[in-house]
């Protein structure tokens, strides 16, 4: 049965824009664009061996591919719903459905490096609208009936496409020829035309439900800020005689603007963070929790794909096989995650997650010499599923440290932040996986990279080499990674409540 047929009558909806007719082309649109949003990172990961053998891209073109689009998403997200706010959630969605469709065509058909990277950036302010319209369209079409199951709907299907994305890419990937990649980024054009067809055709404009500024000042702050720091981080990994100047003046040239940006959100009229949830301990905690946290898990899945791609052998479709454990544990147990932390609080499921997630990291580092896809790395992300879907409740435990009228800003605040810790993982491991990576091939074959694939076949010495120097950096970035989840895992422990089920009921 379709949500829209428990509809309530027009007498008992009056607060809604969408009528019941209307709200399953929402439902379908928010589900289609939203999905565009999730897979493209995962696939493009999955991708980088083959863009780069094809476009000629270095380690950090491949690191700017990523962190072009993860920058302008990041620092943008909140500006991006609060837009919906201010110009109606309809028009600042269809705005972003066509701004990531056409630079998803641009990015499709780029001849350089350069292109892709500038291309990535435009389609990731077109995220930054689109990601959290998606969700806010189906708060407001939906009375509060029936807003809950359109909300569960849209995170399954959502997760169901997310989870078969990156298997479908990596299967188009293997078999196809070396320009194949660019059908990852092309396919984002039908897609969007059907959303975009049914949101402009079936779905009436919604009235502003907000005459607050918009914070543009603070919005370029944190972009130029954030793009700064990361830019210095990734010019860590670049020869000394390349640079221009040192990568740390440009990180502390970031860090100065970023610190502005802070300053400039606690006077602004229409701040884009309001600083006072940080008040909190539980809040700031949770936020630190997921910063922590999520640098750790995008550093693996950046660079674990990479690594079985082009140091393995392994195939497209066999790399993206590794994406589906998590998808899976958390589409079967975040609900039992969830109602676990309801009862005894999110502090156990938070630390025992955490600490979960840091072990099967840990044995990534450990097993890297191994190179037994199925028989041993694969297992260990199935205990990285179980962490990821345990630790699930941290978004509700950001929204239970948070008054009621804050709950939309608040989330806003942890996507952000999940997404800035993505942005700042790839910027600096990049650079850590180039130096062990050189370190230990040494000179046994000039100008291979850490991820690539080699141009010309090596001899059998320094093509094993290779493949221990491209082990030896991602068991570095899995070390890196596992430390950082047990230090969320203590954040979560001193920060988080916990009661007794008594005690809450």
């Amino acid at each position: 049965m379709d949500i829209s047929d428990t509809a309530p009558t027009p007498a008992n909806y009056s607060h809604v824009f969408c009528p019941p007719d209307a709200r399953r082309y929402v439902l379908i649109s928010a589900i289609l664009a939203s999905s565009m949003g999730f897979i493209d990172g995962s696939v493009v990961s999955l991708a980088m061996p083959v863009i780069r053998a094809d476009l000629g891209a270095s380690l950090v073109d491949a690191q700017w591919i990523s962190n072009g689009y993860m920058l302008f998403l990041s620092a943008l997200v909140l500006l991006g719903g609060a837009a919906g706010d201010v110009f109606g959630v309809r028009n600042i969605f269809a705005a972003g459905i066509i701004l990531f469709m056409v630079t998803s065509a641009a990015c499709a058909l780029a001849v350089d490096a350069e292109m892709l990277i500038i291309m990535r950036a435009a389609q990731g302010i077109g995220a930054a609208l689109m990601v959290p319209g998606s969700l806010a369209i189906i708060a407001k079409s939906y009375p509060n009936a029936t807003r809950g199951k359109a909300i569960g709907q849209w995170a399954a299907f959502s997760s169901l496409t997310t989870a078969m994305g990156p298997f479908v890419g990596g299967m188009v990937l293997s078999f196809g020829a070396e320009w194949m990649w660019r059908l990852i980024f092309a396919i984002n054009v039908p897609i969007g035309l059907v959303a975009l067809t049914m949101l402009l055709s079936k779905v009436p404009q919604d009235r502003p439900s907000s005459k607050r500024r918009l914070d543009i000042a603070g919005a370029m702050l944190a972009t130029v800020g954030l793009g700064l720091m990361a830019w210095g981080l990734t010019a860590f990994g670049l020869p000394a005689d390349v640079r221009s100047v040192s990568p740390w003046l440009w990180i502390a040239v970031g860090g100065a603007i970023f610190a502005g940006f802070i300053v400039w959100e606690k006077w602004a009229r229409a701040p884009m963070v309001k600083l006072e949830l940080f008040a909190s301990r539980a809040f700031t905690g949770a936020n630190l929790y997921t910063l922590i946290l999520f640098f750790a898990f995008n550093a693996v899945l950046f660079f674990l794909p990479m690594t079985v791609v082009s140091g393995w052998g392994a195939k497209e479709w066999e790399a993206s096989l590794l994406f589906l454990p998590l998808s899976l544990f958390i589409a079967g147990l975040s609900s039992y995650s969830g109602r676990l932390s309801d009862a005894i609080g999110p502090r156990w499921p938070l630390t025992v997650g955490a600490a979960i997630v840091g072990i099967s990291y840990a044995g990534l580092a450990l097993t890297m010499p191994l190179m037994m896809l199925w028989q041993v790395t694969f297992p260990i992300l199935l205990l990285k599923g179980l962490g990821m879907a345990v630790v699930s409740p941290v978004s509700a435990a950001v929204m239970r440290a948070t008054p009621e009228e804050d709950t939309g800003l608040a989330s806003g605040i942890n996507n952000a932040l999940a997404r800035a810790a993505g942005l700042m993982a790839v910027a600096s491991l990049g650079a850590v996986a180039g130096v062990v990576f050189a370190n230990v091939l040494g000179t046994a074959a000039p100008g291979v990279e850490f991820g690539a694939y080699v141009a010309a076949p090596l001899d059998a010495g320094a093509e094993a080499l290779r493949v221990s120097a491209t082990n030896s950096a991602f068991a570095a970035i899995a070390a890196i990674a596992a430390a950082m989840c047990f230090v969320a895992a203590a954040v979560a422990w001193f920060t988080q409540p916990s009661w007794k089920r008594q005690e809450k009921a």
